[in-house]
């Protein structure tokens, strides 16, 4: 029920965000990658191709917290309550060596780097397959603040490939058919004869 809650909780937070933004949400989608990072596509038949911006969509106790990016870059976002304690037994999951270390010393951080390093592997739309112990955060463009109790995490990069829907494949085969057959047109044959 809980899962659930978040999960609608955040995707009407990002449909708020989207019509701020001024994208017409009843023409988009999120779909999910193989690694199921999501992402906004426009739906099939829409035939759209303007850029959508990046997403990333998180929860924490009753908050969700929502990132939109400008076309050509993607962001994740993560959340926890400030006050939320780790145990130093699980900070071995999350860092090695100096910052490890760093840890143990500095505790009181643990959640500032754990929000950090969620929000690295949003936007790096790779989720738990980027191990977060070989996340170095001065690597990355990762920003942390206090909004109310809740430390909030924002990353962002480079946009690497969506994954190709069957209409990009479509206007693929088109441009292939096109260079071929300088003859090749579109249309209905009444149209093509009365040109």
């Amino acid at each position: 029920m809980k899962r659930l809650r978040d999960h609608n909780s955040g995707r009407l937070l990002l449909e708020k965000c989207l019509i701020n933004w001024g994208i017409e949400i009843e023409l988009v989608e999120v779909l999910r990658t193989e690694l199921r990072a999501p992402y906004l596509s426009w739906l099939n038949g829409v035939w759209k191709n303007e850029p959508l911006p990046g997403i990333s969509i998180g929860h924490c106790e009753n908050w969700a917290v929502c990132a939109l990016i400008e076309p050509g870059y993607w962001v994740g976002i993560d959340s926890e309550m400030k006050n939320r304690g780790i145990n130093s037994n699980a900070f071995d999951m999350m860092a090695k060596g100096e910052e490890l270390n760093f840890l143990i010393k500095n505790s009181k951080k643990a959640i500032e780097i754990w929000t950090a390093k969620e929000a690295v592997q949003k936007a790096e739309k790779q989720g738990m397959n980027l191990n977060p112990r070989d996340i170095k955060l001065s690597d990355y463009n990762v920003e942390s603040f206090i909004h109310d109790d809740i430390m909030v995490s924002v990353s962002w990069r480079k946009a690497g490939e969506n994954p190709r829907t069957p209409e990009d494949e479509l206007i693929d085969k088109t441009l292939e058919a096109m260079k071929e057959n300088p003859e090749f047109s579109i249309g209905c044959k009444t149209v093509r004869n009365n040109l």
